[in-house]
């Protein structure tokens, strides 16, 4: 992000810079455009958040926000922008208040970066170890230091003392807790591993989950006992509930590794097979033992999630209890059975409550094989609890299985009978209204009944007669919804392309369209037999009415290419500079305006009359006509009439804006002189008749729109000029609308307004030339008779001469061009004037003391003639 420096020149005082206009215009602008760029680098730096869940992530958001405005903030430090403030200021710009806010601002932020940065890199060492440290010892041996780095960072930085910039960093960290175990304790492998490693491992990580929430009290207890104003107190559910489930997780875990697997291994040992002579037994019993963690080396889901606790909470509760688990999962779900992908609400219910069954029933048939076992009193009663259970979900099944059948026997044949298709309006849709959307009227529960009929048969169960009918043309229905939908999408979407006013221009074409639709509307059901020859019939009228839209649109193309070419058109093309950097004269310069302009004129009306045939051609389309008068396209050409006439008012608008930009630009487009017509220095041409052209030009610029003919009512054909009176004829065309517009009036006012500036500026410039006026206000004739008369000594005369000969040296000094704006100077004939006239005072003088000198010797000859006389 670069401040622009202005290019005016800041060379003097503050003070006389500030009274300069030009200068303080500039520097506004440049004010203006720093105050901008400014706030849009703040307000992308306030919208920044870190990237990346680790506490890591803060520590570069705020050294990178810190490095963006640092740069900025060094740059208003320049000695020319500080420059530019101090003019601004001493002018009592109007922007100079804005821009010292945004500056403040600045300021404010990057001081707290800058501060930001400094604390949290003391963290940076510790937040390193948290997030790349190898093993759990690095991390326990980091989080106490890392508190206590935390807890001076509390009581001494000025952002990071509050909830609002603290809690969140303390979630960071506690996030990277919970990672690092997450990572470390992965249940796919961890009763693969060696069992005393694996034990040690998920015991670690229990410490380190407890360590975090262990230190961050024992700081808060020393931050108290301090008494500071700031208490250390965050939400304890941010920073604790992830970290406490998994410390619960981890030690879950650490129980079936310590308490379960190893005393069933104990249990089962080799000395075993040889004091029971059953080896292949022990075998099985220890391949049991290795099943039951099987569930959790399977987990589809994250254990560490506290999203996923209840499914945690299942596979323990499996682990532990299963005959009696199972039950309570099937009580308290009866109403609202968790459901697998795809399984509809019926046989899903009952498909989940055959999967408990299935999940008690395994157990038992184990138990079985080992007979001793159900023969005791414990194995006697989680007999009686697997019955009990088996039977109520037996009674579930049964039950859910006659509400379904009963239901569906009832509302099928209902469904069967709705129409094809149903409409967001529930009369006759009315044309122009778009909004009017059609629907496959295929009921979802239609649908459903197809799904549950099918796995129903699965699960064994009789289904209804008619229901197995419709479940056995499921692919017809399907082939049937998708036809009806893609043929509707393709309507809906050919109506999207319609404006309003293709909308009345194709009303009899769009009615004719719903005819076809009416009978899916209003006759047609699932039951009927004619639903394919309806789409066919349906996808061909879409498909021809497609087609009209397609030439229609077609139509519209080319017309729009034709109105963005007038809308285009350069009506101030300005003549190529020649003869290196020769510009033209002012008249040359408005007359070579003047010829492209008629020929571009020439070229938009051929295109402007082009568009009637355009607009005859989509009538024999829709009306079979090709008058230019359709009664049915009579809103379709005025929609394009008043698109002609918005287009032409941007042309004028946007000519007359870019001709201001170049009268304002410093590029000169044309050069003027600047001549001696005693006793006045003025412009050639004078400053008037550059007024009275340029007006002129922007007059010719609207009065283009007077060769764009307006339309009779209700046709795309030209109105005929009108006669008024005897010798008055009227052509109406859209300059009347157009030339009234106030913004055109408003920018032709304004460029009028800036060329008399610039011409009056001119003007001021030549008055640092009136200091040579006394060259030929004087009359030379009577100035040299008085000379005469004085009969001056001859130092008088050199004086003077000395004088006019300096004057038409320090002419020849003076820069001959001056560029203001568009408008060129060129000064080199009022400079050979004044060079003229001082030397015609040369040559006066010269005279006069040739004179005066031819007096003295003739008087100087007289005297020596008469000495000579004497003397003889």
């Amino acid at each position: 992000i670069k401040l622009e420096i202005p290019t005016v020149n800041l060379d003097g005082e503050v003070t006389v810079l500030a009274t300069i206009s030009e200068v303080v215009v500039a520097l506004d602008s440049c004010a203006m455009t720093w105050q901008k760029l400014i706030s849009t680098a703040l307000e992308a730096q306030l919208t920044k958040v870190p990237q990346g869940n680790g506490p890591l992530a803060e520590v570069d958001f705020w050294r990178e926000r810190n490095d963006t405005l640092s740069a900025l903030t060094e740059q208003t430090k320049l000695p020319e922008v500080q420059k530019v403030l101090e003019i601004l200021q001493e002018a009592e710009s109007e922007h100079i208040g804005e821009l010292q806010l945004v500056l403040s601002d600045l300021r404010k932020y990057q001081g707290e970066a800058l501060d930001n940065v400094k604390f949290l890199s003391t963290l940076e060492r510790h937040l390193k170890n948290l997030t790349y440290g190898t093993g759990f010892k690095v991390v326990l041996d980091t989080i106490p230091s890392l508190m206590n780095a935390l807890r001076m960072v509390w009581t001494i930085s000025r952002h990071y003392n509050n909830d609002e910039r603290m809690a969140p960093l303390m979630e960071r960290i506690a996030w990277e807790i919970s990672t690092t175990v997450y990572k470390a304790v992965d249940l796919h492998t961890l009763f693969k591993e060696d069992r005393a490693a694996a034990k040690e491992k998920t015991a670690e990580a229990k410490s380190t989950l407890e360590q975090w929430k262990k230190c961050y009290f024992a700081v808060r207890a020393q931050i108290e006992a301090a008494g500071g104003e700031q208490h250390w107190e965050f939400d304890r559910k941010s920073l604790f509930e992830k970290t406490d489930y998994m410390a619960a997780v981890c030690q879950d875990l650490y129980d079936i590794l310590q308490v379960i697997i190893e005393e069933f291994y104990n249990i089962f040992c080799p000395e075993l097979k040889v004091v029971t002579g059953d080896p292949k037994r022990i075998d099985d019993l220890v391949r049991g033992v290795n099943g039951l963690t099987s569930p959790m080396e399977e987990l589809t889901f994250d254990p560490f999630s506290i999203s996923s606790a209840c499914d945690w909470k299942l596979i323990m509760a499996e682990f532990k209890e299963e005959v009696e688990n199972v039950k309570q999962i099937f009580v308290r779900n009866l109403k609202d059975p968790p459901l697998c992908k795809n399984h509809p609400p019926v046989a899903g219910a009952i498909y989940w409550s055959r999967s408990l069954f299935y999940r008690i029933k395994h157990p038992i048939i184990r138990f079985q094989e080992v007979e001793e076992l159900l023969a005791s009193e414990r194995g006697k009663e989680v007999k009686q609890i697997y019955l009990r259970v088996a039977k109520r979900m037996k009674e579930y099944e049964d039950q859910k299985y006659n509400q379904w059948r009963d239901g569906t026997e009832q509302i099928l044949p209902l469904l069967l009978k709705n129409t094809l298709l149903t409409s967001s309006v529930t009369e006759e849709p009315v044309t122009r209204k778009k909004s009017v959307c059609f629907i496959v009227n295929f009921s979802p529960i239609l649908q459903e009944i197809i799904i549950e009929t099918k796995y129903m048969e699965q699960l064994g169960f009789p289904v209804p007669a008619l229901a197995r009918h419709v479940a056995l043309q499921e692919d017809r229905y399907f082939r049937y919804t998708n036809g009806l939908k893609n043929m509707l999408d393709r309507y809906h979407k050919l109506m999207a392309t319609l404006n309003e006013a293709e909308t009345k221009l194709l009303d009899d074409h769009i009615k004719e369209l719903w005819r076809v639709f009416k009978s899916g509307h209003r006759r047609l059901n699932w039951n009927s037999v004619g639903i394919g020859d309806f789409i066919v019939q349906c996808t061909q009228a879409i498909g021809k009415f497609e087609s009209l839209v397609h030439q229609i649109h077609n139509n519209s193309e080319d017309i729009s290419n034709k109105l963005l070419f007038i809308e285009s058109t350069n009506l101030f093309k300005f003549p190529l500079i020649k003869n290196g950097d020769e510009l033209p004269q002012v008249k040359e310069f408005f007359e070579y305006i003047k010829c492209e302009r008629a020929k571009d004129v020439a070229h938009m009306v051929r295109e402007y009359t082009a568009i009637s045939q355009l607009l005859i051609k989509v009538e024999g389309r829709v009306a079979s006509t090709n008058s230019g008068r359709s009664p049915k396209l009579t809103s379709y050409y005025a929609y394009w009439e008043n698109r002609i006439y918005q287009v032409l008012t941007q042309l004028i608008v946007k000519n007359l804006q870019a001709f201001n930009a170049a009268v304002l630009a410093n590029v000169p487009l044309f050069q003027t002189e600047a001549i001696l017509s005693v006793p006045e220095i003025i412009l050639q041409p004078n400053a008037s008749e550059i007024d009275k052209m340029t007006a002129q030009c922007i007059r010719d610029c609207v009065e283009v729109t007077k060769h764009f003919v307006r339309w009779m009512h209700g046709t795309c054909i030209g109105c005929p000029p009108q006669h008024v009176k005897q010798d008055e004829v009227i052509t109406f065309s859209f300059y009347s609308d157009i030339s009234q517009n106030p913004l055109i009036i408003e920018e032709a006012v304004l460029i009028t307004q800036n060329v008399h500036k610039l011409l009056a500026s001119l003007s001021k410039y030549l008055n640092q030339w009136k200091r040579y006026h006394p060259l030929w206000k004087l009359d030379k004739d009577i100035v040299m008779e008085r000379l005469a008369a004085e009969k001056p000594a001859c130092i008088t005369f050199d004086e003077e001469l000395q004088f006019y000969m300096k004057v038409a040296q320090e002419v020849t000094q003076q820069p001959l061009i001056k560029d203001e704006q568009f408008i060129r100077l060129q000064l080199a004939p009022l400079a050979y004037a004044v060079q003229e006239n001082a030397r015609g005072w040369v040559v006066s003088l010269g005279k006069l003391l040739n004179e005066s000198a031819r007096e003295e010797l003739f008087r100087l000859e007289e005297k020596i003639q008469v000495g000579v006389f004497r003397s003889v």
